[in-house]
């Protein structure tokens, strides 16, 4: 099995025809959220993530990992070059519940479709759009009952406004310049290493579902429905978060 039908079989596509369209995107990204989880286990284990594109194809594909921006975004970049789309990565902020600017320490693609700019994202734990968004300023874009827009910063470049109890937030923030893959390796490293990282205080599991999502945080299972929480497992044992990682993200033998 050559490297594109793993990547399809891993993310439940295997008989996905690749065409260079949206749509096609559109399937690709949705499909990796909800079968590849965003994890941090590796950084709390002490193991160093290595962000090549081999060693991030084994990890994700050929174990049944997960990762976090760095690794599961690099992947997509790489299986969407390999299936002949347009694809760049850049560097970009996470503006929601920030009171000051934060540096750059998440990585989006850009993919190039019939001229037009699209934004994928594989790699946001929390609320975050699931398919592909048209790099169009003002246009309001709706998915999966969440409603977001671009909009052009001076400073900032693009912003991504997302629409939050009936009030428009900033989400995140990127200028569309390309970042080369060893430009993320010391963002990543600071996330992995530096005592102000939130990456490396707890376990942050987490994968979309049909209408919700599931998550992990440290010793809490949390189910989600939408943006209601419907089920709450709180205190659990070391062996009870290794059950649910196995059973409900399919992290085993991590």
């Amino acid at each position: 099995m050559n490297k594109i039908h793993a990547f399809l079989a891993r993310i439940g596509l295997e008989n996905l025809k690749i065409e260079h369209t949206f749509e096609c995107l559109d399937k690709i990204q949705e499909a990796c959220v909800l079968h590849i989880p965003y994890e941090n286990l590796d950084i709390l284990a002490g193991r160093p993530l290595a962000l090549d594109v081999e060693s991030v194809y084994t990890k994700v594909v050929e174990n049944h990992r997960g990762g976090y921006c760095f690794e599961t975004n690099a992947l997509l970049h790489y299986m969407l070059a390999e299936m002949g789309f347009t694809v760049r990565s850049c560097f970009a902020r996470v503006l929601r519940g920030e009171a000051e600017i934060p540096f750059r320490r998440h990585r989006i693609l850009l993919v190039t479709i019939d001229g037009m700019d699209c934004m994928a994202d594989i790699g946001f734990g929390n609320i975050a759009p699931r398919r592909p968004l048209k790099l169009i300023c003002g246009e309001v874009q709706e998915q999966n009952g969440e409603t977001y827009r671009f909009e052009q910063d001076p400073e900032l470049g693009w912003v991504i406004w997302e629409l939050h109890k009936g009030e428009w937030r900033q989400f995140i923030s990127f200028t569309a310049e390309h970042q080369y893959e060893t430009d993320f390796v010391p963002t990543s490293f600071w996330c992995e290493k530096h005592p102000d990282s939130p990456f490396n205080k707890a376990e942050m599991v987490a994968i979309k579902i049909p209408g919700g999502r599931k998550t992990v945080d440290g010793h809490t299972h949390k189910i989600f429905t939408g943006t209601e929480i419907t089920y709450l497992e709180e205190n659990m044992s070391d062996e009870r978060l290794a059950e649910v990682l196995r059973t409900e993200f399919g992290l085993a033998g991590y």
